[in-house]
């Protein structure tokens, strides 16, 4: 009788596709893949580590798995027992500790487990190396096929070396490495083959990409771009040095690389930016944003802020007002500081209370909501081209819906099955919540 193994995710997209990754692994080992709510043999949990709340939901997970079934084999896998992997391994839930770099040893570790070194020391079942000595290979890992179905999240690069001040990731996840173009590309290929029709090329620190063999990140899209099957391309966070006149008047003549960038600000204030260590102010951040509206009609920019971080006074939060308002994105990711231990921030004096930072967070999740809808009304009455993806009911309708290269998200009333085609139509008014009607279909439905 099949193994059974269930699989949970923490984090990222890199960490997702981690995930996905591994689940293919067990299947082709013969492993039934089950719910992770239920019972089963085996059980993965994918960590992460990017703030103490997120330690903590890692342990809350691995002791739900074992409560789920004592007699299982838990592994713990990812930032989490990469950055602490001695306290992992004193934790009673955990069975194997499997840290970055070592994911794709997953089946051979555990054949080995279930052979009897269940019997040995437990710290014999911690499989971590040292990822930061800057010499680390790139982990292989591929994907045969997306749970999306539509739509593959692909990662193409590993580590970071910019050393935040607020961040764990370089410790976590060590130095920079990324794997050929090649081996992006056949990966790809493969992934058409399932249905996949667009990619989004991810990373912990995607704008290095190529910098540890030779190639680099332009190069990259421009072969993903060649690949027959695929239609669209979104790139992942970016940071604002890599948005140059040259890159992007490049980007902008590759019709499928859609028009959606995630640009990493942080804060619009310039001394709280050199207190996080980041490589820019806001004088470049916005010449970037400038650049990119100068190749492209109305582009998504989206980014993310941290509000609260320590020694933000009230006029350099409200800097950061002025300037978010300023840029207009179509989307704001709004986190409150959290203090991480091992960084240079979780010393700093001035550490901001949590009520200020709820205060701070609440007043800038409303702009981002204004913003948001504001960039959306802009394409009603605007016709745009929609990858379907999924079908919904809607007051006794059936509609598919799906994004505008823009990743603005539509639905189109059919009784047809339009999963995974693209449509050409005009964008109607608001549907529901942020979901928009298209109407007046054209023909070329491909």
């Amino acid at each position: 009788m099949k193994k059974k193994a269930a699989l949970h995710n923490l984090g990222c997209k890199v960490n997702a596709y981690e995930t996905e990754a591994m689940q293919q692994m067990l299947e082709k080992a013969g492993y039934e893949i089950v719910p992770f709510t239920g019972y089963a043999d085996v059980y993965v949990i994918n960590t992460c580590s990017v703030t103490n709340m997120a330690d903590r939901k890692s342990r809350q997970m691995l002791h739900k798995a074992k409560k789920e079934n004592p007699k299982s084999v838990v592994v713990a896998a990812g930032c989490y027992v990469q950055t602490s992997p001695q306290n992992a391994a004193l934790d009673e839930a955990i069975d194997i500790v499997i840290g970055n770099n070592r994911k794709n040893e997953l089946v051979e570790i555990l054949r080995e487990y279930m052979d009897g070194r269940e019997d040995e020391k437990k710290e014999d079942n911690i499989f971590v190396r040292d990822i930061n000595s800057g010499k680390e290979a790139y982990e292989r890992l591929s994907l045969e096929r997306t749970a999306e179905h539509t739509r593959a999240f692909l990662k193409v690069q590993d580590g970071c070396n910019q050393f935040c001040s607020y961040c764990i990731i370089p410790y976590a996840r060590g130095r920079i490495r990324s794997p050929k173009i090649s081996e992006v590309t056949e990966e790809i290929t493969a992934l058409v083959k399932s249905g996949c029709r667009e990619v989004v090329l991810t990373g912990i620190h995607l704008s290095s990409y190529g910098l540890d063999h030779g190639e680099d990140l332009l190069e990259l899209i421009r072969a993903v771009h060649g690949i027959e099957g695929i239609d669209r391309i979104r790139l992942g966070s970016l940071e604002p040095n890599i948005i140059t006149e040259a890159f992007v008047k490049t980007i902008s003549g590759l019709k499928k690389v859609c028009p959606h960038f995630h640009l990493s600000l942080q804060s619009g204030c310039d001394a709280t930016l050199k207190r996080m260590n980041r490589k820019y102010d806001t004088r470049m951040f916005e010449e970037k944003c400038e650049i990119l509206r100068r190749y492209y009609e109305h582009p998504a920019i989206t980014t993310d802020v941290i509000v609260g971080f320590p020694g933000e006074t009230e006029e350099e939060f409200a800097q950061t007002k002025e300037f978010l308002e300023k840029i207009h994105f179509y989307e704001m990711h709004i986190f409150k500081y959290s203090k991480r231990k091992g960084t240079k921030a979780a010393g700093m004096e001035a550490q901001t209370s949590e009520a200020v930072k709820a205060e701070r967070s609440a007043v800038l999740l409303e702009m981002a909501r204004k913003m948001s809808e504001e960039f959306r009304e802009y394409y009603v009455g605007r016709e745009k081209t929609v990858l379907l993806e999924e079908k919904i009911a809607y007051e006794g309708q059936t509609y598919f819906t799906g994004y505008t290269e823009e990743y603005v998200k539509v639905a189109i009333r059919t009784a047809g099955n339009l999963e995974n085609h693209i449509v050409k139509g005009k964008i109607s008014d608001k549907l529901k919540k942020e979901i928009y009607l298209m109407v007046e279909i054209s023909d070329n439905v491909y």
